[in-house]
């Protein structure tokens, strides 16, 4: 196991260097950046500045050197410092870094909830009218784009019905540390967390669905059923122990799923988090800030993809590569 995880770990390397290059190229093939988004907010910065701006930043050496110095900086611990918000990078990331990871570990409860309740139903009464019901819902969820499910979902409960606040992580006018101020933190939660957990549902119900039909029809279950053994220990002991296994693998790539939501659900609801930061640094062409966030993905990504691999090879040791 351990020569297994410390082999998926150096492939990692090379693949971390490969990404860094490549954010690196996209970040300054974006139009312009952050001192010429300022000249435009600010007529009295003239081109002369400007100019004087970029020599000093360093912003006119040649790609190869700035990328050594940005990967020297990285692996030093210093992000950068953002340019819009004149803050060093890890503070900005740190306003929001909580509220992202909050919000991603309730879409993540969620949908394991939602999705093993639902799939165990849909595959121990396939064909029935729960059955069919459950596998409709998941064929609109897979049909339906999350930036308008989030968006129907904001219209009905937060606009139309006023269940739940439009916007914000929390009111601003709660005392932080207060019963009240978590509460309200979690009533922010509600919806947003719902409409990233309702789509993210689809492949863990399908799943599961599939793997309990197909472990109902395996030799050792009907040697079960022909010895008189009760359906419901059937089910616990044998079908849904061995149908659960795999799906521990899905934890690793949900986590991947997160990131990509956590834009469009925190741009939707105002939700200030690394997602809508993500977005408004793009906008305000925030060099430093960009390359962070989309580097910090991509490690969440591989990570998530390492989990994922572990988990499996712990399930079923058939997959190592010895």
């Amino acid at each position: 196991m351990w020569k297994f995880i410390l082999r998926r770990v150096l492939i990692m390397i090379p693949q971390l260097i490969a990404l860094s290059v490549l954010i690196f190229l996209l970040a300054k093939a974006m139009p312009g950046d952050a001192l010429t988004g300022q000249l435009a907010n600010s007529p009295k910065m003239d081109p002369q500045t400007l100019v004087e701006l970029k020599t000093k930043l360093g912003l006119n050496d040649p790609l190869y050197v700035q990328y050594t110095r940005w990967v020297s900086r990285l692996l030093h611990g210093d992000l950068g410092v953002s340019y819009i918000h004149q803050l060093a990078v890890k503070d900005v990331l740190a306003e929001r870094i909580g509220n992202t990871v909050l919000l991603s570990a309730c879409i993540l409860v969620l949908t394991y909830l939602i999705g093993i309740y639902l799939g165990l139903i849909s595959g121990r009464w396939n064909e029935s009218p729960a059955d069919k019901l459950i596998v409709g819902y998941s064929y609109v969820s897979f049909a339906t784009p999350l930036f308008i499910f989030a968006l129907l979902m904001l219209f009905i409960f937060g606009f139309k019905l006023g269940w739940f606040p439009t916007g914000g992580s929390v009111n601003i006018q709660l005392e932080h540390g207060t019963v009240a101020y978590y509460l309200d933190k979690l009533r922010h939660l509600i919806l947003p967390s719902l409409s990233g957990a309702l789509i993210s549902t689809v492949g863990l119900i399908q799943y599961l669905r599939s793997e309990i039909i197909d472990t109902k029809l395996k030799d050792f279950v009907k040697t079960a059923r022909a010895k008189g053994v009760p359906e419901s220990r059937i089910y616990t002991r044998h079908v849904l122990r061995n149908s659960f296994l795999p799906i521990a693998a899905f934890l690793g790539y949900e986590i991947t799923g997160l990131i990509g939501g956590a834009i469009f659900l925190e741009s939707i609801y105002s939700y200030p988090g690394m997602g809508q930061l993500f977005l408004q640094s793009i906008m305000q062409r925030d060099f430093s800030v960009v390359t962070t966030l989309v580097m910090l993905s991509g490690i969440a990504t591989l990570l998530g993809t390492l989990l994922s691999d572990i988990i499996l090879s712990a399930v079923d040791p058939r997959i190592r590569i010895e």
